[in-house]
């Protein structure tokens, strides 16, 4: 029994490896601003067009969510991930010979993000299958290491761009990324089916299976509460609290996507910093990017997630705001920078043990992809909105005053089982900080 027990242990810590040396791979996308005046030196396009190619990024990211869960019930978990690998290493490479923007669009927007997306959510929802006990810290675990990710390319990345030039480096970076993919893929291992859950007023006798009901809790073997509910995709969207979860996740979204994508440009033109300084702010960004994922994925096991996101929004409206109106110094522009950066990690991470908790873990991957709609939409939306209104200082304004709207809609939001459960007059315990 102890030899069993030690040999699942190491394997689900195999899993973790794998999965954060695949995470890791695939967060090399947020050094994308090291790019932007490279590019722009080089062929002359303007920065706005040059800067939306994240945009189209993030959104293709978001997109290949929807179908990712489908694709992993067909090829299966390592076979998927290691094609997206291949395909993410290839978009890159491609990118080097890439001399128009509809090319860059395709490939390193398009191609890329679809890719990077894929394995994303798969292997995310994958290794929260693997610790349902602990899905707020094994969350920021894995979407940890997409955020160091960035942080250890940023210097790979711009050692490269400095010795080979900005399209040689896209070839070396899709290389080593299609590595990193790969090897992850490798290690990983497809967690089995949760149990099934019943739903509210059904006997748990009747989807309980035989050997389960020896004493021993749903939440012991799913890590889901008595008496939650498994939603299936129709079920998700027939309640309401999914379309303010979405609204929530898309402004989180919206606030450090833009942030991440122009945060080079924004300290050279607003507070006046030198190339070399501002591109500081991409490390700056990763660095507590990453904190912010782990700090408030292990706290969100601990308290409630929705109000810790609730908070995180007011937060990065402070900064939003300052950023606007302020005069910026080099450390309030820093400051800023920080806050919008680690609450930004910390509700995507956050967000997928918060859709587990409403939704149940059976149909995660692709609940959660719905939801994570929100991720694409807000990328898009940051830069639409600049063109729009005609710069970073009026969008800054429009995105802090969203975050403020979503911060109440979180501190008030319940889970629909939790509302079923109170209209029929019984008591259910706060499960995983969500009440």
């Amino acid at each position: 029994m102890t030899t069993t027990t030690d040999n699942k242990s190491a394997k689900r810590w195999l899993i973790v490896l794998g999965t954060v040396i695949m995470q890791m791979g695939l967060g090399t996308i947020y050094t994308w601003s090291l790019f932007n005046a490279q590019l722009v030196s080089k062929f002359g396009w303007e920065l706005s067009s040059v800067a939306i190619t994240f945009s189209i990024t993030s959104f293709a990211l978001a997109f290949a969510t929807l179908f990712a869960g489908k694709l992993q019930d067909r090829f299966g978990l390592r076979r998927l991930t290691g094609t997206a690998g291949i395909v993410l290493g290839l978009g890159l490479m491609l990118s080097s010979q890439a001399s128009s923007l509809p090319m860059f669009y395709l490939l390193a927007g398009l191609i890329v993000g679809y890719a990077d997306g894929t394995a994303y959510i798969t292997s995310l929802s994958n290794l929260i299958k693997w610790f349902p006990k602990n899905k707020g810290l094994i969350s920021g675990v894995s979407v940890g290491a997409y955020g160091t990710g960035s942080l250890v390319f940023k210097y790979i990345n711009g050692s490269l761009i400095e010795s080979v030039g900005v399209s040689n480096t896209f070839l070396y970076w899709g290389m080593i990324v299609m590595v990193m993919v790969v090897i992850g893929s490798l290690l990983i291992r497809e967690a089995a089916a949760p149990a099934a859950v019943p739903a509210v007023g059904q006997s748990s006798a009747s989807v309980v299976p035989a050997g389960m009901r020896t004493g021993v809790s749903s939440t012991a073997t799913s890590g889901v509460p008595a008496g939650a509910k498994d939603y299936t995709v129709k079920e998700m969207l027939r309640t309401k609290e999914a379309y303010l979860l979405f609204i929530i996740f898309f402004t989180a979204c919206m606030s450090g996507l833009y942030l991440i994508g122009i945060v080079k440009d924004i300290g050279v033109k607003l507070a006046g910093l030198d190339v070399q300084t501002a591109a500081n702010a991409v490390a700056m960004i990763a660095i507590f990017n990453t904190s912010g994922r782990l700090i408030l994925g292990a706290l969100s096991d601990k308290m409630s997630r929705l109000k810790l996101v609730g908070a995180s929004l007011v937060v990065t409206a402070a900064a939003m705001l300052t950023l606007s109106l302020a005069h910026l110094s080099f450390g309030l522009f820093f400051a800023c920078v920080a806050a919008i950066a680690f609450c930004f990690g910390g509700n995507i991470t956050v967000f997928p043990a918060i859709v587990s908790d409403f939704f149940g873990l059976k149909n995660h991957s692709k609940n959660y992809g719905i939801v994570y709609q929100g991720f694409g939409i807000g990328a898009l939306s940051g830069s639409f909105i600049a063109a729009l209104l005609g710069g970073f200082k009026p969008t800054f304004i429009v995105i802090g005053l969203l975050c403020l709207l979503a911060s109440i809609i979180a501190i008030s939001l319940k889970p629909p089982v939790q509302k079923e459960k109170t209209e029929k007059g019984l008591s259910l315990k706060p499960y995983g900080g969500t009440a």
